[in-house]
């Protein structure tokens, strides 16, 4: 409904032009243009009309490029509106109303073609045939982790090299905070561990945060955006570094075959849980992975530098599956529904619930 009734105003807006245009054709008396205007001019009326309802057009049928016609169209109408001031003075407020809607679709289409050209830098290609997995080769791994990557199905499917999936969810930012909904993709390499995470919360009704999440070449790299145009967190370094590494350790668990990776070691530590410690690069990190009796992942505990005004501190990061959540994606039983939670000394702080809505195992990148 906004964007019909922002489209609406750019399309009367650039209607309201061709009063010049028609003055200056002598196709109608205007009474509301006093001054004169040539017929040179009338034509950059009639121009700047056209700009404004073909970008009207654009916004409405949600073409990203709009902006491209819109910003020429407002920077033409504000030209004519300075040498019309008398009698245009008042089409000032619209062009600044336009300019604004230019300025945050700008924001949104050079954060898409960002993040394009940075996934893009950060896929490899995917080989055509995979080796698949077999019951010898989990020889060596804990009893229970044997059982939840049979329990998964993956044994006799093609090793996982790619991942590629859709979230839906919410999140807020403060134990006490508002729930916003977020709309995610991400990205996974495996044989070269990273994932590359994008995603979209509506924080209020005219206000969107976009983020982009990173871990490539053992380096964790955040970035997030109100209206994909001011900086809210941009984030790097060995606390990023570690928390990144730990996400991509946790979140194995929609690809299970990756368990096998010889940067993944494995200690048993009861008949239930396994501890396993990721060392890619210079950095090692590792967290407790528990499982049901009958093999299905139940959670996942680790200890993860939390961002505080005074600096991040060690805290307590928890991942639980929910026990009805679990689907089949390309025959891999996956947890396709969790809940993220920071156990911190005052209290519990469940700040992500999401659910997997797609998945995809060893395509080539779209």
């Amino acid at each position: 409904m906004l964007r019909f009734i922002l489209g609406f105003i750019l399309f009367i807006h650039g209607l309201i032009h061709l009063m010049g245009f028609a003055k200056a054709f002598k196709y109608a008396e205007i009474s509301q243009l006093s001054l004169p205007i040539p017929r040179p001019a009338g034509t950059l009326w009639l121009l700047s009309a056209a700009l404004f309802v073909f970008a009207a057009g654009l916004f409405l049928f949600k073409k990203e490029s709009w902006w491209m016609v819109g910003l020429p169209a407002i920077a033409l109408s504000q030209l004519l509106i300075f040498r019309y001031w008398q009698d245009a003075k008042f089409g000032t407020i619209a062009n600044l109303m336009a300019g604004l809607l230019v300025l945050f679709s700008w924001a949104t289409w050079s954060w898409n073609a960002r993040m394009m050209r940075e996934r893009q830098a950060f896929l490899t290609p995917v080989a055509q045939t995979a080796e698949k997995l077999t019951a010898d080769m989990l020889a060596g791994l804990p009893p229970i982790v044997q059982k939840w990557i049979e329990r998964s199905n993956s044994i006799g499917k093609p090793r996982v090299q790619a991942v590629h999936l859709h979230q839906t969810g919410r999140m807020r930012t403060t134990p006490t905070g508002k729930w916003m909904p977020v709309q995610a993709e991400q990205f996974f390499t495996v044989g070269k561990p990273g994932f590359f995470w994008t995603a979209d919360v509506q924080a209020a009704p005219f206000i969107r945060l976009v983020g982009r999440d990173k871990y490539e070449n053992s380096k964790g790299f955040m970035l997030i955006k109100a209206l994909a145009l001011v900086p809210v967190a941009d984030a790097q370094g060995p606390a990023t570094d570690q928390g990144a590494m730990l996400r991509y350790l946790a979140e194995t668990i929609w690809f299970p075959s990756a368990a096998l990776q010889p940067y993944i070691r494995w200690e048993a530590v009861d008949s239930l849980s396994a501890k396993a410690t990721m060392r890619y690069g210079d950095v090692e990190a590792s967290g407790i992975f528990t499982f049901t009796p009958d093999g299905d992942w139940h959670s996942f505990e680790a200890l993860r530098y939390y961002d505080r005004k005074e600096g991040p501190s060690l805290e307590k990061w928890y991942i639980e599956a929910d026990p009805g959540g679990f689907r089949e994606f390309e025959d891999i039983r996956i947890p396709a529904r969790s809940a993220v939670t920071w156990k911190l000394p005052s209290g519990d702080f469940n700040w992500y619930q999401l659910e997997i809505t797609e998945l995809k195992f060893n395509r080539p990148a779209p």
